[in-house]
């Protein structure tokens, strides 16, 4: 019968008297070493299981110089995909043993107010970062010690620091040629902010494709919607205002290509009939859209795992990581798109 021990630390004194072995020998199996027999290594391990035994990490920390913690720092917690990509980190951490500390920067805060000294004060193995408001700030990388390792999700000035992510030129230009590729010639996209580094290359996707199929590049088929889903409903009605022969409209995720769906069914137009309507990202609602949506994946919980498979190997003293790192994107085709 398990007896759990409530209310005090149980230490490893407890567990060698319970276990009836030594104390040096306990300790060494507890701390997965020890070279004895497997009868008295189970025995060692049944008493910690009965007496609810939890390793005293400051304790180990102290011996090893390691606190197995690792730091992410992030934006808003509201942000779906950022979600994904710090689910995948930490789960991969707490596959290898890692705990994880996340703290939040505001949009407009600096990494150096609270986030960064807090990780530092608590001597992390290494931080993982996961805010791209930090994409632009020239401060970083002379705020950053070099000594501790860092991976981020998204652009770091200076180029020291290693990135994981995706190719978002890319993933514009799939969802455009998919779209070139059905016969539509007025292609649309609605925008995430102008001044993020992601709107800017899926912008350069689009682009090229259009100047590839030799379709006019015009400034009145662009419109910001912000990331939102409010945001797209207003730039698709500015779109269809000036321009009423569009065919089809790329937004730039999957948010606002719910925007755009909404906005185009309130405006009397079909789907994909009238219009064709890609998105990006692949959320799980994309699916269940009516009509089902058009859309790029990005890997977002296997890059916030590779991301932390990168700090770790660092952390643990591994060779020097490649300076940017790129998870593969696709199409996956929906309802949502047709010929024109």
């Amino acid at each position: 019968m398990t007896v759990q021990r409530l209310g005090r630390h149980v230490s490893v004194k407890d567990v060698a008297a319970r276990s009836g072995v030594s104390f040096q020998t306990t300790s060494k199996v507890l701390n997965g070493g020890g070279s004895v027999s497997e009868v008295t290594r189970a025995r060692i391990l049944q008493a910690a299981t009965d007496l609810g035994y939890v390793p005293n990490l400051q304790a180990r920390s102290l011996v090893m110089q390691k606190t197995q913690t690792v730091g992410v720092i992030t934006s808003d917690f509201r942000d779906h995909d950022l979600s994904r990509l710090i689910g995948g980190a930490e789960q991969e951490a707490r596959r290898q043993g890692y705990g994880v500390m996340i703290a939040s920067i505001e949009p407009e805060g600096s990494l150096t107010e609270y986030a960064l000294p807090a990780m530092m004060e608590r001597r992390v193995d290494g931080i993982l970062l996961a805010a791209p408001q930090m994409e632009e700030d020239l401060a970083l990388e002379h705020v950053l010690d070099r000594a501790l390792p860092v991976v981020s999700l998204h652009h770091v000035p200076g180029g020291g620091v290693a990135t994981v992510g995706s190719d978002h030129e890319l993933t514009g230009a799939l969802a455009t040629r998919h779209l070139v590729e059905r016969g539509h010639r007025v292609i649309a996209t609605v925008t995430g902010t102008r001044g993020r580094r992601v709107t800017q290359s899926r912008l350069r996707g689009y682009r090229r494709v259009l100047e590839d199929a030799d379709l006019p590049v015009d400034a009145d088929l662009v419109e910001e919607g912000m990331w939102l889903i409010d945001g797209a409903v207003l730039a698709t009605h500015r779109l269809l205002d000036r321009r009423p022969g569009i065919t089809a409209i790329f937004a730039q995720n999957d948010v606002m290509a719910i925007g755009v769906l909404s906005a185009l069914r309130g405006m009397g137009k079909r789907v994909p009939e009238d219009c064709s309507v890609v998105g990006c990202d692949d959320i799980d609602m994309a699916a269940y859209t009516i009509p089902p949506l058009t859309t790029v994946h990005i890997p977002f919980y296997e890059t916030g795992a590779e991301a932390m498979r990168l700090l770790l190997s660092m952390a643990a003293g591994g060779a020097a990581p490649p300076r940017g790192v790129l998870l593969p994107v696709h199409l996956i085709v929906r309802g949502s798109t047709a010929a024109a």
